[in-house]
């Protein structure tokens, strides 16, 4: 029967992830950096009951452009070679995308515990400019770093829980491609990060009104550790707040969602020499030849989102959703910026064990 399922669940997966696929142009142009669209979503952080299985096949959208009226302040960043190049470059015609299919697998071990597993698959296009002025083109995609996040239901009530948990990151995802040659890709183009991540997470939610309107809540921090090539990615904290309200009671199969995001991302950080670029000559100035732990001065961000969005239920038989994610406040320290995101999916449970599905 667990042979059945799996199949069925991989199945299920990768045909709503193909069929999305399709639904989102198939060119983009990037640089410097790729984000993912996050917002809250009930069934992933609760923690089901014993024996069921709840399966979320997710597809997020997530486009970066240049600030308007900004050229940027890309530096080079070569963990290869170990260089860090400060520059000053024109980004306004450059763009981002990043387009990730996500099966999420959350399981009750007992009424109170559960294990969420999260598998994401990356497609990250991009021109970049790899140590020059011409932009390189570069498309990828495969695996990324799967979590998995043991969580507790501390405080089970009729009307409200408050889960706590913990997830790791694994170094799944690929951290080796090329842009061109024997030049890596930068770091924030990979599809992984290249080292184990820790990620302690809480979520909160109460029903103000029962069966009609329930508000939650959910903050997460993740730290990941320094990889082999010598680059960290700055750790990330995200918080969560909203409701979720049945409009009308003769519609118990629409609920709108209405909810705040909010990210702060730390600087990465790579042992490097420091270069300062020279665009008139092409070359770049050795600034300092120690190689040391170094900030990267564009990464990092703080970004507020809004985000609105409809949950359907199918039939009983699973329920759908898609939500925007709005722009509110951006601070991408000069790089390119997060603009409206979406995010769509699907969510059906199975009853693994003391009943049926």
């Amino acid at each position: 029967m667990m042979c059945k399922l799996l199949s069925f669940v991989l199945a299920l997966g990768g045909a709503v992830g193909m069929w999305v696929w399709t639904l989102w142009p198939s060119t983009a142009h990037a640089s410097c950096g790729s984000v993912s669209c996050f917002v809250v979503i009930g069934s992933q952080q609760q923690v089901p009951m014993r024996g069921l299985l709840t399966v979320n096949v997710i597809y997020n959208y997530t486009p970066m452009e240049a600030p308007p009226g900004e050229g940027g302040r890309i530096p080079f960043a070569n963990q290869g070679a170990k260089t860090l190049t400060l520059a000053n470059l024109n980004v306004n015609s450059i763009e981002t995308t990043t387009r990730t299919a996500t099966l999420d697998l959350n399981y009750g071990l007992t009424e109170r515990l559960g294990i969420e597993v999260t598998i994401p698959y990356k497609h990250v296009e991009a021109n970049a400019q790899i140590g020059g002025l011409t932009p390189v083109p570069y498309n990828e995609r495969g695996l990324g770093d799967i979590r998995a996040t043991l969580k507790y239901n501390v405080l089970p009530t009729l009307r409200s829980m408050v889960v706590l948990g913990v997830g790791v990151d694994f170094p799944t995802g690929s951290y080796g491609r090329f842009a061109q040659g024997s030049t890596l890709a930068e770091s924030t183009l990979q599809i992984g990060r290249g080292n184990f991540g820790v990620v302690p997470m809480v979520y909160q939610t109460y029903e103000l009104i029962p069966h009609r309107v329930n508000q939650f809540a959910l903050a997460s921090y993740r730290h990941t550790f320094k990889n082999s090539d010598g680059y960290q990615f700055g750790d990330e904290a995200n918080v969560g707040l909203g409701v979720n309200v049945v409009p009308l009671e003769q519609t118990p199969w629409l609920r709108l969602t209405q909810q705040f995001n909010f990210r702060w991302t730390q600087n990465d950080a790579m042992d490097a020499a420091l270069f300062q670029f020279n665009p008139a000559t092409g070359s770049s100035i050795l600034l300092d030849p120690t190689v040391k732990f170094r900030s990267v001065p564009t990464t990092g961000s703080t970004y507020l989102a809004y985000s609105p969005g409809i949950m359907l239920n199918l039939f009983n038989f699973a329920s759908a959703y898609f939500i925007a994610q709005i722009p509110i406040h951006r601070d991408f320290n000069g790089n390119l910026e997060q603009q409206i995101s979406y995010i769509f999916g699907v969510t059906k449970s199975f009853q693994l064990f003391g009943g049926s599905s």
